[in-house]
C-alpha cells in the first residue's frame, strides 16, 4: 500500500519564515494599495522565493497494514462455576474466538482470569484486560469481550482508565431471575474480652425474597448457641458470648431456600480474639517462709495481673495467748466479703502454706469447694502443714484435692522429674533443662516433698522414689493443682542453677484458667494457604479416627502422625476455601480456609446492570447470550466497522477498523529545489521585470504630427 504526502525542510528556523513571511505580505499589500505595475506578480515571487526556503518533498511511503488487537477476556472466578455458567463460558469463549478469527486481520488475545486470586480478592477482570493489552499500542486497539457473569470488582470509574478508544462488549451468562439468600456482616468485632458478650450486627439479603421466614442459626465453636427469628433486610443484633481465650469462631447461618443459586452465601463466619481484661488473684498466705516472697513479687511483677493479699503472720505457736482473731489486724481485712459474695469474681484462688487458725471458718472454704466445682481455678502449694490435722486436706477444700496426705515427709536434696505422664502434658513438656533424649532434668535441687496419695488427676512431676510433686485434677467444671513442696523459690533464687519456676508456673495458671492451648486432651486445626494442619494433643495416647469435614460435607480421614511427646500432626491440601471442621467424635476444631466472608461469593447473582454504564460509554454492549433454562447460549454476530459512536446492535457486536500499518518504505523528492525550482522562481521574476517594463503590454500605432 502507498501513501503520498509533502513534508517541508526549512533552511531556515521557522521563526525566522514567519518574519520573512510577514514582512513579504506587508510590502505586498503596500504594492497592490499604491497600484504599482506588477505587483502581483512580485507578491508570487516572493511567495515562490519562501516556498523554496521551506524545501517542500513530495513523499512516497510504501505501508503494511497491521491486525487490529482484539482482547477476550473469560472470567473464570468461583461463582462461575455456579450451575450451567462453566458450560455456557466455555462455549460463548469457543464462539467468540471462531467469529473475531473468521473476520481476518484480527490479532486475538485471550485472557483468564486467576480463580485462586478471585477466591481472596473479587473478580479481576480489567485487570486481566489490562495484561492482556499491556505492550498494545491503544491506537491499534479494535475492542474487548468479556465473558462474564457481570460480577467484577474493579470497574474503573470512566472510559479513559481502559486506555484505549474502542468498544467494550459483555456477554453475560447465568439467567434472568437467580435468586440468592446471604447473609451480610454490618459489625464484625475482631477481639472479646473472655466472659463478655460481643454484639455482631448482620442482615439478611435475598435477591428474590417472597416473604418466606428466616430462621437465624448461630454457633460457637461448632456448638449450636442461639436460633433467632428474622426479616429479609433489617438488621439482626447477635450477642455472642466469648467463652475462652484465643479463637471464638462464629457462624450465621440460614437455612437455603429453593431454587437458590449457591448455599456457601448462607454462612457468615466471624473469628473473635478472645484476650482476658485483668488476671484477678488472691493468694492466701499461711505459715510465712521464704517461698512466700517469690509469690508475691511473681504476681505483682505482671501489670495484667489483679493481685488480693490474704496473709497470716501470726505463728500458730502464738495462738494461746488469748487476743481475740478480730484484733490480730491493725486495717479489718473484708474476709466475708472475698470469701463469700465477690468469690467468683476471682479467675484464680492460691493457698501458700496455708494451715486451719480459725481464721478462715470452713464455710468460707466451702464457698472455695463450690468455686472450683462451678468452675473455678485453685493452686495449692503445700508444705508440712498438709500432713498435719489443721492441714486443707482435713477440710471442706479436701474433697476436691487430687491427693491425700500418706505422712511419709521426704527432707533431703532431690531434683525434681517430669513424669511418664508429665512429658505428654502441655504443662510441662518441653520445660527448658529437661534433656531431650532421656528427659533427665538439669534443674537445682529441693530440700522438701511432702508425702501423699494421688487419688484423681494426673501427676505430672515427680520427686524422689517418684513421689507425686505436681498433681492437675480436674473437679466437675473447675480445675485443681496440688505442688506438693514449699521449695520452689530455691529456683527462683537461682540455688543450684535454678530452673524454669516461671514457664511452669505460667503454664500451670493458663492451664487452671482453661486456656485452649493447654489443654491436655484437645483437637487443633490450623491453616496456611490451601494447607489445613490438624493436631491432635492426648496425654492418654488412645487412638482416634480423625477426619476433616469440607464445607460441602465432605469427609477425609487424617493419617496422624507422632512428632513430639503427646502430639501428632497431619497435613492436608484443600481445593477450596471455606469453614473446615476436624473432628475425633469427643473433640472438633475449626479453621476457616482464605478469607472468612470472600467477597466472590457475596453476591452470585448474575447480572448486566454492573458493565452496563462502562460498556455502553464505549459504544459497547452488554447482553445476556442464555435464551433459557439450561446451558444453551445464543451468541451475536461479531462484524467490524470503521470508527462510530455506536459498536452494537440488536443482534450484532462490533469491533473497530482501526486502519493501522507500518512503514516498510519512503522516497523523497524535492520540489523546490534542483533545476526545476530554479526555473520557475527565474521564471517568475523575469515574468516580473519585463511586465514592469512594460514589455508584456501592445504597442499602439505612432501619433500623427
Amino acid at each position: 500500500m502507498s501513501a503520498w504526502s509533502i513534508a517541508f525542510s526549512p533552511f531556515l528556523p521557522w521563526p525566522a519564515l514567519y518574519a520573512l513571511a510577514a514582512a513579504a505580505l506587508v510590502v505586498s499589500v503596500a504594492l497592490v494599495w499604491r497600484g504599482v505595475r506588477g505587483a502581483w506578480l512580485r507578491a508570487l515571487s516572493m511567495a515562490l522565493l519562501l516556498l523554496g526556503l521551506c524545501d517542500p518533498n513530495l513523499v512516497q511511503e510504501n505501508r503494511r497494514p497491521l491486525k487490529d488487537i482484539v482482547a477476550v477476556v473469560v472470567d473464570r472466578s468461583e461463582s462461575q462455576d455456579i450451575g450451567e455458567r462453566p458450560q455456557q463460558t466455555d462455549k460463548a469463549r469457543d464462539e467468540v474466538e471462531a467469529r473475531l478469527k473468521a473476520l481476518g486481520n484480527v490479532d486475538l488475545r485471550v485472557v483468564e482470569t486467576s480463580r485462586e486470586e478471585s477466591e481472596t480478592e473479587g473478580t479481576k477482570l480489567f485487570a486481566a484486560l489490562r495484561s492482556a493489552l499491556a505492550d498494545a499500542p491503544p491506537e491499534r486497539v479494535g475492542g474487548a469481550v468479556m465473558i462474564t457473569d457481570g460480577d467484577t470488582h474493579d470497574i474503573p470509574q470512566s472510559p479513559a482508565a481502559l486506555g484505549f478508544n474502542a468498544p467494550l462488549h459483555a456477554l453475560i451468562t447465568g439467567h434472568e431471575g437467580e435468586r440468592q439468600r446471604r447473609i451480610e456482616l454490618v459489625e464484625a468485632p475482631r477481639y472479646g474480652i473472655v466472659g463478655k458478650d460481643q454484639v455482631i450486627v448482620a442482615r439478611v439479603l435475598d435477591s428474590a425474597d417472597h416473604g418466606e421466614p428466616v430462621k437465624l442459626t448461630v454457633r460457637r465453636d461448632g456448638e449450636t448457641i442461639a436460633e433467632m427469628d428474622a426479616k429479609v433486610g433489617e438488621r439482626i443484633d447477635v450477642r455472642a458470648p466469648i467463652d475462652h481465650p484465643g479463637p471464638n469462631v462464629i457462624e450465621l447461618e440460614v437455612a437455603p431456600v429453593e431454587n437458590e443459586l449457591a448455599a456457601d452465601s448462607n454462612r457468615a463466619v466471624v473469628n473473635i480474639e478472645g484476650v482476658r481484661d485483668k488476671l484477678r488473684v488472691l493468694l492466701v498466705s499461711g505459715k510465712p517462709h521464704p517461698g512466700e516472697r517469690m509469690w508475691r513479687n511473681l504476681l505483682k511483677s505482671d501489670a495484667n495481673v489483679d493481685l488480693v493479699h490474704f496473709t497470716i503472720l501470726r505463728p500458730p505457736e502464738k495462738g494461746s495467748d488469748g487476743t481475740p482473731i478480730n484484733e490480730l489486724s491493725l486495717i479489718a481485712f473484708p474476709v466475708a466479703d472475698l470469701f463469700g459474695r465477690r468469690i467468683k469474681d476471682f479467675d484464680l484462688i492460691i493457698f501458700d502454706r496455708y494451715a486451719q487458725q480459725s481464721i478462715l471458718p470452713y464455710v468460707y472454704l466451702e464457698n472455695i469447694a463450690n468455686y472450683v466445682r462451678d468452675g473455678g481455678a485453685l493452686l495449692m502449694a503445700e508444705g508440712p502443714e498438709f500432713s498435719t490435722p489443721d492441714g486443707l486436706y482435713y477440710s471442706p477444700l479436701g474433697a476436691i484435692s487430687p491427693a491425700e496426705p500418706s505422712g511419709d515427709d521426704v527432707e533431703g536434696p532431690y531434683r525434681a522429674k517430669v513424669s511418664e505422664d508429665g512429658l505428654r502434658h502441655p504443662v510441662t513438656r518441653g520445660l527448658s533443662g529437661l534433656d531431650a533424649n532421656n528427659g533427665e532434668p538439669s534443674w537445682g535441687r529441693w530440700f522438701r516433698i511432702v508425702g501423699a496419695r494421688p487419688t484423681t488427676g494426673v501427676a505430672v512431676m515427680s520427686g524422689p522414689d517418684d513421689k507425686p510433686l505436681l498433681v492437675l485434677s480436674r473437679v466437675e467444671k473447675g480445675r485443681v493443682a496440688l505442688l506438693l513442696s514449699d521449695q520452689m523459690w530455691l529456683w527462683a533464687r537461682g540455688y543450684d542453677g535454678g530452673g524454669p519456676y516461671l514457664d511452669l508456673l505460667r503454664r500451670l495458671a493458663h492451664w487452671l484458667m482453661k486456656e485452649p492451648d493447654l489443654e491436655e486432651e484437645a483437637l487443633r486445626a490450623s491453616a496456611k494457604g490451601r494447607e489445613v494442619t490438624v493436631e491432635r494433643q492426648s496425654v492418654t495416647g488412645a487412638a482416634r479416627e480423625t477426619y476433616l469435614v469440607a464445607p460441602n460435607g465432605n469427609k477425609t480421614k487424617l493419617d496422624l502422625t507422632p512428632y513430639a511427646p503427646g502430639l501428632s500432626r497431619a497435613h492436608v491440601s484443600v481445593d477450596r476455601f471455606g469453614l473446615y471442621r476436624a473432628e475425633d467424635g469427643e473433640h472438633v476444631a475449626l479453621v476457616n480456609v482464605g478469607q472468612e466472608n470472600p467477597l466472590e461469593m457475596q453476591d452470585v447473582v448474575s447480572t448486566t446492570e454492573k458493565l452496563k454504564p462502562l460498556a455502553e460509554a464505549t459504544g459497547g454492549t452488554v447482553r445476556r447470550i442464555a435464551a433459557g433454562p439450561g446451558d444453551a447460549i445464543v451468541m451475536p454476530r461479531v462484524v467490524g466497522l470503521n470508527p462510530s459512536p455506536s459498536y452494537g446492535g440488536g443482534d450484532y457486536i462490533g469491533i473497530k477498523r482501526t486502519g493501522s500499518s507500518e512503514l516498510i518504505g519512503a522516497r523523497s523528492t524535492s520540489l523546490a529545489s534542483g533545476f526545476f525550482g530554479l526555473a520557475l522562481l527565474l521564471g517568475m521574476v523575469t515574468l516580473a521585470w519585463v511586465s514592469e517594463s512594460g514589455g508584456l503590454r501592445r504597442r499602439g500605432p505612432p501619433a500623427e504630427g
